[in-house]
């Protein structure tokens, strides 16, 4: 049948995570499937997240060679070969490409378009002369980097986080614009690769993590080199020669005196805009604001037809959610079932050294939330695990309501991206803090982290006064 005339069950925009997820998911019970993807398929999987990882473990063995000495390992010889760090980089992205390839997803059953997507009905997408009418859609055309108005940018050569991994030579300066995860991830790689790196940031760091938890991270970075600049706003960005000025002043006061600060790269890692400028979305009924395409607790469009899933409906993007939307949708489209999103059993990851990561509410939002709370706590200095390793640099911080619930667990530390998923699975299946205690985690490991912080839940009881009469009482029993 030619593509011109087909009527699919299912039409996804966008071969991204989230879109390559759905598409696999429906070719797999069988229904005829349609994937457009205007560009290379795999999204931010290839551009974004799996150079990045790439490129920190790069960055770490760099680390492991310069701290070595505390170990009893000596290296006669050091230096970062910034063109084998970056054909590493290469070969990653090449070992995952195949498994997100047109003829892989071919292979599955899916009828893979290349071109721009538009609605041009409400049931109805064109790719240039060819007109796709499915019985539901699911946008996934994820999101671009933000590029905030500074003057003078426009004019001046600058990288954002999928063009940086592309540099032949190290920067010498490296000025990043952006102190959320993603940039701070670069800005300590980057350092530990030979850059100089300073970053500016109008508002706190991390800000949407626990602010304890943060600090740890933070100090660590200002430790190795980086310069954390916050607080402050850029007046002016400009060229000058081979090198880059940014002009900045203190946030909240224009009569502070200003600073000029020159490097030889810039970065702009501001966060990210949803990609809904091709899609006309107004001739489908689609609402959408500067925030992304608008959708209900079902992940359903104001057309009923059409789902939109992962970065394009705003948020805290990432891989593994987009790819959580994409099973949910498949299944309410195919078989009704009703979903909904939990975002509270969604972990965000800061793949710093060392690694910060969160699922569920932090301290404060807690409070604010449920009123009486508490806070349980074990420092990675108390972990033999840790001990052994050296990574004895911070802590897990769990917060359960009054009745022992879990609400939200944030982790400071090696290894803390890995453990953030028993965590993940506690909340999502809305286990007690008791079931946590009880776990029988490996020795010597940094899982034992979570069962001692959940084991402090307990202790206050088991201390009382009532207690001990109850011991007392039983040791006269022999």
């Amino acid at each position: 049948m030619p593509l011109e005339n087909s009527e699919p069950d299912i039409c996804v925009i966008g071969a991204g995570a989230g879109g390559l997820a759905a598409a696999a998911a429906a070719a797999a019970m069988g229904v005829p499937v349609v994937l457009i993807e205007k560009g290379r398929m795999g999204g931010q999987t290839l551009t974004g997240a799996v150079p990045m990882r790439a490129l920190l473990a790069a960055a770490e063995h760099a680390n492991a060679v310069r701290i070595g000495a505390a170990f009893g390992v000596k290296s006669a010889r050091s230096g970062i070969d910034f063109a084998a760090v970056s054909a590493h980089v290469r070969d990653a992205i090449d070992a995952v490409a195949p498994l997100m390839s047109p003829e892989r997803f071919t292979g599955l059953g899916v009828r893979v378009v290349t071109g721009t997507a538009r609605f041009a009905d409400a049931e109805t997408v064109a790719i240039g002369d060819l007109r796709i009418k499915a019985r539901r859609f699911i946008i996934a055309t994820g999101a671009s980097p933000r590029i905030p108005p500074i003057p003078g940018l426009s004019e001046t050569p600058y990288l954002v986080p999928q063009t940086a991994f592309d540099l032949p030579d190290c920067p010498r300066h490296l000025i990043i614009v952006g102190a959320g995860r993603i940039g701070l991830g670069l800005a300590q790689a980057f350092r530990r690769l030979g850059s100089d790196v300073t970053v500016l940031e109008s508002e706190t760091p991390l800000r949407r993590q626990d602010p304890e938890c943060a600090a740890v991270v933070l100090d660590a970075l200002e430790r190795e080199g980086v310069r954390l600049r916050a607080g402050v706003r850029i007046l002016q960005v400009r060229r000058v020669l081979a090198r880059v000025q940014v002009v900045i002043q203190a946030s909240g006061s224009h009569s502070a005196a200003e600073e000029t600060i020159e490097g030889t790269h810039l970065l702009v890692a501001a966060g990210r805009t949803p990609n809904v400028g091709d899609l006309d979305l107004e001739a489908a009924g689609i609402r959408h604001d500067r925030n992304g395409i608008r959708v209900d607790k079902r992940l359903r469009t104001t057309n009923k037809r059409a789902y939109a899933i992962g970065d394009v409906i705003g948020g805290a993007g990432s891989t593994h959610l987009a790819s959580h939307h994409a099973g949910l949708v498949v299944r309410n489209a195919l078989f009704r079932h009703p979903i909904a999103v939990d975002q509270r059993a969604v972990a965000s990851v800061t793949f710093t050294d060392p690694e910060l990561a969160r699922i569920g509410l932090t301290e404060q939002e807690a409070r604010t939330a449920a009123g009486a709370i508490r806070i349980l706590r074990w420092p990675y200095s108390e972990n033999d695990g840790a001990a052994a390793t050296g990574a004895t640099a911070g802590h897990i911080k769990v917060v359960t309501d009054g009745s022992g619930q879990i609400l939200g667990a944030t982790i400071v530390g090696a290894g803390a991206s890995e453990n953030i998923a028993l965590w993940a699975l506690a909340i999502g299946q809305r286990l007690p803090i008791g079931a946590m205690a009880a776990l029988i985690a490996p020795y010597p490991t940094y899982a034992e982290l979570g069962k001692r912080a959940a084991i402090t839940y307990f202790m206050r009881g088991l201390t009382s006064a009532r207690v001990r009469r109850i011991i007392g009482w039983l040791r006269r029993f022999g």
